[in-house]
This record gives C-alpha cells, sequence and structure tokens, in this order.
C-alpha cells in the first residue's frame, strides 16, 4: 500500500518502484529528484480514510524539490477528568433530594395505573421478616396474581390490596396483652406458695432472676428464627437438628400446651360452680338452674361458648381483646389478695416468726412452679408473626414490658399472701381464704374468666404443630382448621 518510487530523468525511460523501511533516509536524495512518499489508492474508501485529508504528497516545483513531507492523522485524544469536575458531580448527586416534585409523582401515578390496567406481568411484593405461618397457607386463587382462567379473562388482582392483606397484623398492645396473659397464667396463684418453700430472701431473688432469664430466652428464640430463616419453632429445630429435632420440639410443644388447655378445664370446674354456689345458695334447689353448680356442664358451657369461638380465629393477634379483659380480672385478683390479706380470721394466719426466711428446704420445688408461672415460649413467635411490624426492636420492647408487668403482678401477689399466712400457705393462694368472703369471691371468678380466656392461646399452638409438622407443605384449608379446633377442644373437655 505504501511504497515509494524514484525517476530518473533521461537515464532511465520507465519507472521503477521497490520497497524500503519507512523513512529510510540513509541516503540522500539528490537535488532534481521528486520523492514520494506516501501513495494511495483513492478509490479505495479504507485506504482513503487511512490517508485522509492532512496526507500530502510532495512533488510539486523546484523550490519544494527533495523535501520530504510526513504527516499523521493522530485519533482525537480526550483529556482525563479532572478531580475537580468529579468531585462536583459526586456533591451535586449528594445534594440531589430524594423526594419527587409533584409531576413526577403525576407521571409515576400514571405509569403505575397504566401498568396495572395493560400489563399481564405481575408480581408480588417482597415480604421482609417473619410473619404468622398461619397468613402464609392461603388458597392459590387469592395468593397467585392469576389473569386467565380456563382461557377466559377474570378481573385484574389489586396487589395493594392483596399486599395490606399479606403484612395485616396487630400493633404493639396487642402483642403485650397476648404475651402478659401467656405468662400470668394458671401458675401466678401459686407463687406464694413458691416462697414458702425457697424462704422469703431467696423466693424473691429466683422471681427477678427467672423474670429476666425469660425476657432473654423470648427474644433468643426469635433471634435464632430470624437467623436461621424459619418462620415457627418446628422449622428452627428441623433446621438446626433435623428430623429427630422436629419430631422432638413438636411432641413437647404439643404436651405442654394440650396439657394446659386440661389444667384450665380443671380450674374452670373447681371455681366458678363454687362461686355461684356461694352468690346463690338456693340456687341448688331450682330444676334447671341448679345446673349452674353443676361442675362438668360449668366446664362444657364455659369451653363451648366461649372458648372455642375464640379458637377458631386463625390470627393470634385477634385474641389480644380477650387477652385484655384476661387482665383486667388477673388484676382484680392480686387487689384482692392485697386488701383483704389482712383481715382474714387470726385463726388462718401463718407464724409471723417465719415472715423473713432466708432459704428452705423446697427451694427446688420452688423453682418448677416459677418457671411455670413464666413460661410462654411455645407461642413466642407465633406472637411476633402476628405484629404488623415484626422486627426484633419493637419485638424486644413486647417482651420487656410484658414480662415487667408480670414481674410486677407475681411480686405483689407473692409477696402480701406470704406475709399474711407464711407457713399455712397452700398452693392455691385463694384457698387460704374463707368460703364466703365476697372479694375473693370475685377473684375466684375472674380467675376461672382468665382460664377460659387464656384456653385459645394453647389451642392455637396445638393446631400449629399440627399443621406445620403435618400439612407444611399445603395451602391453608377451612375444613381442615375447623376439624382440628374441634377435635382438640373436646378432647381436653373431655378429659378435664
Amino acid at each position: 500500500m505504501f511504497s515509494q518510487s524514484k525517476s530518473r530523468g533521461g537515464n532511465r525511460s520507465d519507472d521503477h518502484e521497490f520497497r524500503q523501511p519507512l523513512l529510510d533516509s540513509s541516503e540522500p536524495a539528490p537535488s532534481n529528484e521528486n520523492t514520494t512518499l506516501f501513495s494511495a489508492d483513492d478509490s479505495d474508501e479504507e485506504d482513503s480514510v487511512l490517508a485522509g485529508p492532512n496526507t500530502h504528497t510532495a512533488a510539486s516545483g523546484n523550490g519544494n524539490a527533495g523535501e520530504r513531507h510526513v504527516s499523521f492523522q493522530d485519533p482525537p485524544r480526550v483529556p482525563p477528568s479532572s478531580r475537580w469536575a468529579t468531585e462536583s458531580r459526586e456533591a451535586e448527586f449528594e445534594l440531589d433530594s430524594d423526594e419527587l416534585d409533584d409531576d413526577s409523582q403525576r407521571n409515576l401515578d400514571h405509569a403505575r395505573l397504566g401498568s396495572r390496567s395493560h400489563g399481564s406481568d405481575q408480581r408480588m411484593p417482597l415480604l421482609v421478616g417473619l410473619y404468622d405461618t398461619s397468613i402464609s397457607r392461603r388458597s392459590l386463587d387469592a395468593s397467585l396474581p392469576l389473569n386467565e382462567r380456563n382461557g377466559s379473562a377474570t378481573d385484574h388482582v389489586d396487589l395493594e390490596e392483596l399486599a395490606q392483606k399479606q403484612t395485616a397484623g396487630g400493633g404493639m398492645l396487642d402483642s403485650i396483652a397476648n404475651m402478659a396473659n401467656s405468662i400470668l397464667g394458671a401458675g401466678i396463684i401459686g407463687l406464694p406458695y413458691a416462697v414458702r418453700q425457697a424462704g422469703f430472701v431467696t423466693g424473691l431473688l429466683l422471681l427477678v432472676l427467672i423474670c429476666g432469664i425469660t425476657d432473654w430466652t423470648i427474644r433468643l428464640i426469635v433471634t435464632n428464627a430470624k437467623l436461621s430463616g424459619r418462620p415457627s419453632y418446628i422449622d428452627v429445630m428441623n433446621h438446626c437438628f433435623g428430623s429427630a429435632g422436629r419430631a422432638a420440639v413438636s411432641l413437647f410443644q404439643f404436651s405442654f400446651a394440650f396439657g394446659g388447655m386440661c389444667a384450665f378445664g380443671i380450674i374452670i370446674g373447681d371455681t366458678i360452680p363454687h362461686v355461684i354456689r356461694s352468690a346463690f345458695p338456693k340456687l341448688v334447689t331450682i330444676p334447671v338452674l341448679k345446673l349452674l353448680t353443676n361442675r362438668q356442664f360449668m366446664i362444657a358451657f364455659c369451653t363451648l361458648c366461649i372458648s372455642y369461638p375464640l379458637s377458631l380465629y386463625r390470627d393470634i393477634h385477634k385474641l389480644s381483646r380477650a387477652s385484655g379483659l384476661a387482665l383486667v380480672g388477673m388484676f382484680i385478683i392480686v387487689i384482692s389478695v392485697l386488701v383483704e390479706g389482712p383481715h382474714v380470721p387470726p385463726e388462718l394466719k401463718g407464724d409471723p416468726s417465719q415472715r423473713f426466711t432466708f432459704i428452705n428446704t423446697g427451694i427446688f420445688q420452688a423453682i418448677g412452679v416459677i418457671s411455670f408461672a413464666f413460661v410462654c415460649h411455645h407461642n413466642s413467635l407465633m406472637i411476633y408473626g402476628s405484629m404488623r411490624t415484626p422486627t426484633l426492636d419493637r419485638f424486644a420492647k413486647v417482651t420487656h414490658v410484658s414480662t415487667l408487668v408480670s414481674l410486677v403482678a407475681c411480686t405483689t401477689l407473692a409477696v402480701s399472701a406470704y406475709l399474711i399466712f407464711t407457713d399455712k400457705t397452700q398452693g392455691n393462694i385463694l384457698n387460704n381464704f374463707p368460703e364466703h368472703d365476697t372479694l375473693i369471691n370475685v377473684a375466684r371468678f375472674c380467675f376461672g374468666l382468665n382460664m377460659f380466656t387464656t384456653l385459645p392461646l394453647e389451642l392455637f399452638v396445638c393446631r400449629e404443630v399440627i399443621e406445620d409438622y403435618f400439612f407444611s407443605h399445603e395451602s391453608f384449608n377451612p375444613q381442615r382448621h375447623l376439624f382440628f379446633t374441634t377435635v382438640i377442644l373436646f378432647s381436653s373437655m373431655s378429659l378435664s
């Protein structure tokens, strides 16, 4: 492509063309010689581009004879960006506001409406965090945004409404009510007896220590669930220990909750008829109304008419109103014992010299009673999943408030009752009072009220264990939900 030709006038009649290295000037060119350093065929587009307009052929005139003109067409060079320009662009980006103006917001809303009405590819919103597993078990029709069914178009699914249903839940007060009610169950009336068994000082230390351990372990369960990415207690054990851990925790969790349901039924039968007989002594002589004083009838009546409808709920946060009512009844019990304790007959009071003991031989029995009074770990993940915004910080506040309220109520009841009855303190502190004490009978009625409003919390756990263990890969089925709720409740009622 590049060549050099020399023509010598008179000495040689034809031009002789030969190749040599570029810009080789080892022999000086004569003055009367025309030298062409670069030549290109104008008909070739590529070569013309390579030659370019800046490539010149020097062969004109005597004054330019023997001169070599060489020029290159360099590509344009872009100077590197200066540091101050980069920093100014970064500063401009940092100063840019994240908020949209009115025009941008209207355009964005218009684009969303257009994509909702015309677009067929709709995606579900991303749900971050744990949520109640009963919410996740939805029918396929409710969870999949299908636009066609059997070849015919159906209504478009409102993704915003569906997202609200997915994230629906209770507030912090609802969670506090459920957790505090789960803690302040049947075990609270046995705390004065636990202080008697452990000793006054040791009993108070055990109350504070076990309350702190309960607060820490409840939050630890939720933290482990977040780290493992599992929504339930059973799934966490399956992730950590495999099928053996899954089976073991399912058995223990179901047994504990079902045993609590049976115990609540027994307490209902032992308290409600006694209160009715004390309030209406002549009721046992009336043919039909005397059933209200029958133990079996009252267990069945309270369970079927109050506990059973509450147990049919799917979401545990809907029990918060019933839990709040149960907490009111529990505080009535604490106030009744606190007020009526000093007014009991002297023969019912205990030995004053044994009030401020340090430690007794029944410390291990006291640990068991106090631990049972504070236990609520089996439904902690359900309460966490029922929150509208389930975060670790919000759940930590729920746990702190619930355990603190429970500690204040338990300590008040245990100390006030033990200082009165000391060595005569019974396992059920209400039995230390006279049978015809009106305020204590109100407390007994509130205690029974607390039982049949707390029973659904335990049934939720039993039903959730069955759902997670046997039907974890299936969607929610209303018939199965009704069947297991009925079977579990009637079984515990029959045993009571």
